[in-house]
Formats: C-alpha cells, structure tokens, sequence
C-alpha cells in the first residue's frame, strides 16, 4: 500500500496519475461502519478496475482546536490505522495534515483543489454523516453540488448493530474507557488492542509470585479504563496469555501513577525493552484495595483463573480483518 503525506497546499507532483475511487474519513479505529465505507469503495474500484485511495488525516482535527482539555486518546494511532487499511485492501492512503490552512478552504475549494484536480477522483465514497468542513455546508447531502458531475457521490448509510445505536468511534470510545472491551471489539470487529515497551517497575509482582511486565503505552493510545482484564501479549511474534491490570496499585498506597502490569501466563523470559501488543478480550473486575499481601493473592489467584478460561475461549469475530 502507497501511503502519500500531504501537507497543504497540496503539490499535484506528488499524486500519481490516472482516476481513482477516493474513500475519505479520519477512520479512528477502522470499526466495522468504517469497513462498510471501505469495502463498498473496493467493491466498486474492482468493478471499474480503478485503485482504491483513502483520505484521511494524521491527527483528529478537533486536536488543532484544544477541544479535548486532556489530550486526545485514539482507537488506532497513524501507523495502526494505517496497518489496518492494508488489510482492507487499500491501494493508496492520502495521509493529509490537518492544519488551520487546510481547515479554511471553502468546501468548493476543497472538492475542487483536492477531489477533482489532486486525486483525479472518478467516485467518492464516504458514510452519510461525513464532513469536509462546517456541517451546514459541508454535508454529503451537498457534495453533488459541489462535484459538478465531474465525480460520482456514493453516500453508505447508517452502519447499527441490529438497528440500534450507530456503530461509531465516539461510542468505542466509551465503551473502553468504562472497561467494556468485549463490546468494544464487537463494534470494532477485531480484538481491541494496544501497543508499548517493557520497561522496569518496582518488581512487587515477583515478590507475590505473580511476576508482571510493566507496559509503557504511548501518550495518544487510548487504555481500557482501571481494572483487570484478560489478554493476550504479542513478544517476538509469539502470543502470551495473560492477565492485565490497570490501576493505581492501590493496596500499596493512595499517589502511585497509573499503570498497566501484565502476569503473563508460564513465561519467565528476560524481556524489557521488547516492543509489545496488547490484545483486550474481557474485563474481569474493578481495581480493589486489600488489607494485605495474603488478600491480594488470593484475589490475583482467582483472577488468574478466570483470565486463563478467556484466553483459552475468546471468541471468534465474524468480521476479525486481523490476523
């Protein structure tokens, strides 16, 4: 898959020539009503034996805009969304910053610089609540207008989950921030998951024998919410069942930071700063503070239990486009 980063104005030099049918949308996550916007763009790229492309964006607009106070947490960072799409079967990604520049084009500059003269745009697909500015004058409902007949408009509808809420990124988000990745994944149609690096903790989990690999999660990666989880743990190619927790190590105190220890299941190799994935099947329980270490055991020793079931019977996604 040909990625192009573009940064406004757009260089035509370096669009390849020949049409195209454009897919666009930010996509965080690649969830299962983004697949339907993508398959449908293949599905009619293969009909008229054109390349599938792929607008999207390197960060969430609302990121230039400070309207998440906090930091703004993906589903899918560039390199993941990125992976993510290949395996859809894209052919090209237009992978444009989003700057204040970009974002003050009128919507028929942008249909006309971008759509029509950059990406030679012969179809264009997009879900039916796509924008490519303000929503009053920049809707699907108004693209035709704007396309001039010089590009076919294919709006996908609504994507729900037998007919109730929308599939959407915004939900997703929810749902893993409350600790309910299983509903996640089966809006995402794949197994949420996380990357980071091993790094060195204090090593408390040993000395319970319940030894642990502390993950450095980069800052824009989206963590379930505090809890315990079953997962899996990619190292070296190889997958590692495991129990997860997020938390604050409360029976150890009341200031710890935020952290994410995983007990991986019969393994005992050296392995920090090995770079990992993080597959989040099912959360187990709530973060709890013991009276002691012989507590805490005992609860680590149910968890452990209850995780190896997970792993060992995780589900099946109909929709899985991860390997």
């Amino acid at each position: 898959m040909q990625v192009i980063k573009i940064h406004h104005p757009l260089d035509p030099q370096l669009i390849p020539a020949g049409p195209v049918v454009l897919a666009m949308g930010f996509f965080d996550g690649v969830h299962r009503g983004h697949q339907a916007v993508i398959r449908r763009a293949k599905e009619i790229a293969q009909q008229r034996n054109l390349p599938l492309a792929v607008l999207t964006y390197s960060h969430a607009p609302g990121v230039v805009y400070r309207q998440y106070p906090g930091g703004f947490k993906y589903l899918s960072t560039t390199e993941r969304k990125l992976a993510l799409l290949e395996q859809l079967g894209v052919d090209r990604v237009y992978l444009v910053s989003f700057t204040s520049q970009f974002a003050a084009l009128a919507p028929q500059d942008f249909v006309d610089q971008y759509l029509v003269d950059g990406f030679h745009s012969q179809v264009v697909v997009a879900g039916f609540d796509h924008t490519y500015g303000p929503a009053e004058t920049a809707s699907m409902d108004k693209l035709p207008t704007y396309a001039r007949d010089r590009f076919e408009v294919v709006t996908v509808p609504k994507f729900t989950e037998d007919g109730n809420e929308k599939v959407g990124s915004r939900l997703i988000r929810q749902l893993i921030d409350a600790g309910q990745v299983q509903e996640a994944n089966a809006e995402l149609g794949y197994y949420y998951t996380t990357t980071g690096l091993i790094v060195h903790g204090l090593a408390r989990g040993r000395t319970l024998g319940f030894p642990t690999i502390n993950v450095e999660t980069p800052t824009p990666e989206r963590l379930p919410g505090i809890g315990v989880y079953a997962t899996d743990v990619l190292i070296g190619g190889h997958w590692y069942g495991g129990m997860a927790s997020v938390g604050h190590n409360i029976t150890f105190g009341d200031d710890n930071q935020l952290t994410l220890e995983i007990n991986l299941f019969d393994f005992s190799q050296m392995v920090y700063g090995e770079e990992v994935k993080v597959r989040w099947y099912q959360y187990l329980r709530g973060e709890e503070k013991f009276a002691g270490a012989d507590e805490l055991v005992a609860q680590m020793k149910r968890d452990e239990q209850a995780a190896r079931q997970v792993v060992a019977h995780r589900p099946v996604l109909e929709d899985q486009i991860l390997s």
